[in-house]
């Protein structure tokens, strides 16, 4: 059981310079934000040598999106101090202030932290699962500091802001118990998102194998056994024939996406729109992560928001297709962009086969070439539609769409339990972290 004094904790008078003085407990030990942790500000790295490989050089894009084909690597060495490792905590204090500004842990390889970003480390008595939960509740505050001084785009928080924030510490035994709450909830959002990585690696490797290289129907021409169970074994052909594409089995054809699904099929007008939506936008997909949307009123919606996105719908971006806007939807209620090409599988037993064909990295570099227009290389969603693909006969399909039903289903139950368990971090994390609510008990259970 968990206790909480919810009486309203004392909060002494702030000067009208609310910004820099967030409120806490009267009796909680008050410093210059500052003072309470080492903040060491990455490099430029003017005169880096870049390779194929080597360490990461961490840039927000790396510390939101993880390391991707744009992330930059190096075999130099560099200042210890700016060395990250897994678990290490950044502070990001340069960018677009909504969107650039706030507190991560880094969860990747180990590599070099880039210019704009403090590796950030607790002083002595500070938990450093609780401080970053602190700069975590107080990141409105550095989001409204760095718009007051957004320039061409850009906003800062700055060292002279942290020493002139006051923040506030429970004693070390709360600090540890308020990261425990909130650190488990992290941990199993994590877990998921790690199991949905193999899981959605599980997928593309099948249809890689069974679609792309025809391992089953290669097995069969050299006499192998094909590792597959006798029903599905049988499916395969034995022999591979030529196509517009190279060898394919035979009895198979080629086509594209247009031959299976429908492009953009259903679009939101005024006299059919509902009141609210929940709007996707190619900022909030990536790589197959749908995260951080917005629910508008129809009057207030963008002009963009007029995608209907059904389960079983695949989304890709059209403009700048290669920063990996794109997801497979999971659940109703949802309204795309049209920045999105929607393509709707004309039969659920396509559903897998759309997904991973549509978004593989071979068709997702495709789509980047084929952009054009500047600063905003973009496709015609027609190009997405075009894919070109192999189509196998329905009874492998159909194999196919029973083997990855599952995972795609533990895909989505894992995405609805995060989204719930962060809904309940970001309820508890404002109220544990300013002293609303008191834990009594060091021992805690969720």
């Amino acid at each position: 059981m968990i206790a909480f004094d919810t009486n309203s904790a004392a909060s002494r008078k702030t000067p009208a310079s609310w910004l820099y003085r967030p409120l806490f407990p009267a009796h909680w030990e008050r410093r210059p934000l500052y003072s309470m942790a080492q903040w060491v500000n990455g490099l430029a790295y003017r005169n880096i040598e870049f390779s194929a490989a080597g360490r990461p050089i961490i840039k927000i894009a790396e510390i939101k999106g993880g390391i991707s084909d744009q992330t930059r690597f190096t075999y130099q060495n560099f200042d210890e101090s700016v060395r990250v490792r897994a678990g290490d905590l950044l502070f990001s204090w340069s960018g677009q202030p909504e969107t650039s500004i706030d507190a991560f842990r880094w969860r990747g390889p180990e590599g070099w932290l880039n210019q704009h970003i403090f590796r950030v480390t607790p002083a002595a008595g500070i938990d450093a699962t609780f401080f970053f939960y602190l700069l975590r509740y107080m990141n409105a505050h550095f989001v409204a500091i760095a718009r007051n001084k957004q320039t061409i785009g850009l906003g800062h928080v700055t060292k002279h802001d942290l020493e002139n924030i006051e923040a506030a510490l429970p004693d070390r035994q709360e600090q540890r118990a308020i990261a425990h709450i909130l650190g488990m909830l992290d941990d199993k959002i994590e877990l998921n998102r790690r199991m949905n990585e193999t899981l959605e690696a599980m997928a593309r490797a099948l249809f890689q194998s069974w679609f792309v290289d025809f391992d089953p129907v290669r097995a069969k021409m050299e006499g192998r056994d094909t590792g597959l169970p006798t029903p599905i074994s049988d499916l395969f052909p034995d022999r591979l024939v030529d196509s517009g594409l190279g060898p394919i089995p035979e009895g198979w054809n080629t086509g594209t996406l247009d031959d299976i699904t429908s492009l953009n099929p259903e679009s939101w007008k005024a006299n059919n729109a509902p009141k609210h939506i929940v709007y996707v936008d190619l900022t909030n997909a990536k790589w197959g992560r749908i995260e951080e949307v917005a629910t508008f009123s129809w009057k207030t919606a963008p002009s963009r928001a007029r995608r209907v996105l059904r389960p079983g719908d695949t989304i890709v971006g059209t403009v700048r297709p290669a920063n990996g806007s794109y997801a497979l939807i999971g659940s109703n209620g949802l309204t795309g962009s049209t920045g999105f090409a929607v393509l709707r599988p004309k039969s659920s037993n396509d559903c897998a086969t759309v997904w991973c064909a549509a978004t593989s990295r071979l068709n997702i570099d495709r789509l980047a070439h084929l952009a054009d227009g500047g600063v905003y290389p973009a496709v015609r969603p027609q190009a997405v539609a075009r894919t070109p693909v192999v189509l196998a006969d329905l009874p492998v399909r159909q194999a196919f769409s029973s083997i990855t039903a599952p995972w795609i289903e533990h895909l989505e139950h894992n995405r609805r339990e995060s989204h719930t368990l962060a809904t309940m971090r970001d309820t508890m994390l404002p109220k544990l972290v300013s002293g609303k609510l008191r834990i009594k008990e060091e021992r805690i259970t969720l």
